[in-house]
């Protein structure tokens, strides 16, 4: 993880001092203008502030804003308040880009709640007023799905549209950033803070292994290859990696992910509260940790879909599944596992095994120290500036607030994972929440 988490650190400090829309000019001169982009940005009671913040975030693109086409999607039963925000964000940035739509999804029979059935209403309906009463080809169309807290990199849509016009098979592609959970690092509690590290270092490294890539939180694709798979399901919570495995098995395996190599900047979990917080982030991993539901559609359309190498397909599969199940275990492999066996059997300690297995163990995990120490750096050299004075105190606590890792390890990955997947098990459904902001 640390190695391809540096390849892609120096990828992206490179990047992001890079535009690539002078090259686009001249390498493109009578198409790139033709490019347009949907954003589809689902919300549910989100605050106007964090809406106004992610639209200030895409006003800010190098690319022309007239070519950029914005759907907030908001849920009918958020009510009156829907009608206000609307008001507020239409007369700040109602002329700022080439539209700016709003939808209402409503509740409907046989949809699951969440972010992937609001997606894909907005999506709809962003297509039948771009492409149906506009008349932009649909051939010259991205769409991007974009969390409400998300801001993308200045640079974002210039890559996508010069990745999109030189990749060999664009309606074959999606696109995604380094998702960086930085928006608020420096407000939220310790805990969450050094997840929220681990995590965006994670999102950082993934971005490396093509092998791994798969969509996640916010990404873009193109319009034509969205309207052929269907859209977005919207009978699953879990719509990114869903959205990657249906385009997959469409496209017979042949869909990859292309990297970009700039920063998403994402809110990390905060509320009103320590222990709010700490609520709000359990329920956001135990979400997550519900990918595993997937499991099922991904096993079934790897039996059923034909034409796919077959190593392509098992090793793709296999690395998700493999994934899901580990996720409540490896915490427990890694932390307690090495204590178990001379208190299940006390002849191990007589054994061979038994006598080397502390030394073994410790020596490994002294040697991840050094990886340990790398994922620091890269966290540090990517994070905001404090928004104060920081003092001797502060940079001391900074590193030292990752010997919190055991614990958060537990109450944020392996638990949420077991309560996930118990809840599967015994027929114990979510239901979608989207993560409080403040």
């Amino acid at each position: 993880m640390t190695f391809f988490a540096t390849i892609s650190h120096f990828k992206i400090r490179a990047f992001s001092k890079y535009d690539h829309l002078p090259e686009l000019r001249q390498k493109f001169a009578n198409k790139w203008d033709q490019i347009h982009h949907i954003i589809v940005i689902p919300t549910y009671q989100e605050p106007v502030t964090t809406l106004e913040r992610t639209l200030t975030g895409l006003s800010k693109q190098t690319f022309p804003l007239k070519n950029l086409h914005i759907m907030l999607s908001f849920e009918e039963r958020e009510g009156k308040g829907v009608d206000e925000k609307v008001k507020v964000l239409q007369a700040k940035f109602g002329k700022t880009f080439g539209h700016l739509w709003t939808s209402k999804h409503p509740d409907i029979v046989g949809e699951i709640k969440g972010k992937s059935s609001n997606t894909c209403y907005g999506a709809r309906m962003a297509k039948a007023k771009l492409i149906d009463q506009v008349g932009i080809p649909i051939e010259n169309v991205t769409i991007t799905s974009e969390d409400a807290d998300a801001i993308f990199h200045p640079h974002y849509f210039s890559y996508l549209t010069h990745s999109f016009l030189t990749t060999e098979k664009p309606y074959n592609r999606s696109w995604q950033g380094g998702i960086s959970f930085y928006n608020n690092i420096w407000h939220v509690p310790a805990p969450i803070r050094v997840l929220a590290a681990i995590q965006s270092v994670m999102q950082i490294y993934i971005l490396s292994r093509r092998d791994r890539l798969i969509n996640f939180s916010t990404y873009s694709t193109s319009l034509k290859h969205i309207d052929e798979i269907g859209y977005w399901d919207t009978d699953v919570i879990p719509e990114d990696y869903r959205l990657f495995f249906k385009s997959y098995f469409a496209k017979k395996g042949d869909f990859e992910v292309e990297p970009i190599y700039l920063p998403v900047y994402a809110d990390a979990v905060q509320s009103n509260g320590f222990w709010r917080s700490m609520h709000n982030q359990y329920e956001q991993i135990k979400r997550w940790a519900w990918g595993v539901s997937d499991d099922a559609y991904i096993i079934r359309q790897y039996v059923l879909t034909e034409g796919i190498p077959f190593w392509d397909k098992t090793i793709r599969v296999f690395k998700v599944i493999e994934d899901h199940f580990l996720w409540p275990v490896n915490w427990f492999a890694v932390t307690v596992s090495a204590m178990l066996p001379p208190l299940l059997n006390d002849e191990f300690n007589r054994t061979i095994i038994g006598k080397t297995l502390p030394q073994v163990t410790s020596t490994l995990l002294t040697l991840s120290l050094i990886s340990m120490f790398t994922i620091f750096i890269i966290d540090s050299s990517n994070r905001p500036a404090h928004h104060n004075k920081r003092g001797f105190f502060s940079y001391l606590m900074q590193p030292l607030e990752f010997i919190l890792l055991p614990v958060v390890g537990f109450f944020f990955s392996a638990l949420p994972g077991i309560d996930a997947h118990t809840r599967l098990m015994l027929g114990k459904y979510l239901e979608y929440k989207v993560t409080e902001k403040v």
